[in-house]
């Protein structure tokens, strides 16, 4: 099985628009893919979620449980490896816990990690391209970093 990442830019549009292709991206990896998480990227996620701005949006209450069906769901892995590839250095997390992770997969909306791909091995994809791939591939039938 594949082991993806999902950016927390991506989680927060699953988690704001249910129906939205971000959220059948997910329901995707979900189903075909191993998904991982790193304390920082679960941190950032934490952070993300507890902002006042989704309240119209959101409850906290349903913010915290998706959270915590998250980072139940997701497989932890110990960061070792220091990463300075991306531009900004904030998503530097993402690509840590790819190559510590030994990810196949980072599911992203941001350009700055979008234009790395591949790094290392790891496609990094937008949501809609996650759509377009075929069940095997993301079940990691077809060979990794292809």
């Amino acid at each position: 099985m594949i082991r993806a990442i999902v950016d927390t830019n991506v989680l927060i549009s699953r988690l704001l628009l249910p129906q939205s292709v971000a959220a059948r991206a997910v329901s995707r990896l979900v189903t075909h893919t191993r998904l991982l998480v790193s304390a920082d990227t679960l941190g950032e996620l934490a952070q993300t979620i507890v902002h006042d701005k989704f309240n119209p949006y959101v409850s906290l209450k349903e913010r915290q449980e998706f959270f915590g069906l998250y980072s139940r769901l997701a497989e932890w892995v110990p960061i070792q490896s220091s990463v300075r590839a991306c531009r900004d250095p904030t998503d530097d997390k993402f690509l840590e816990l790819a190559v510590d992770g030994g990810a196949g997969l980072l599911v992203t909306g941001d350009r700055d990690l979008l234009s790395l791909s591949p790094f290392r091995g790891v496609l990094v994809v937008t949501p809609a391209e996650v759509l377009g791939m075929a069940d095997a591939t993301l079940s990691g039938s077809c060979e990794r970093g292809r």
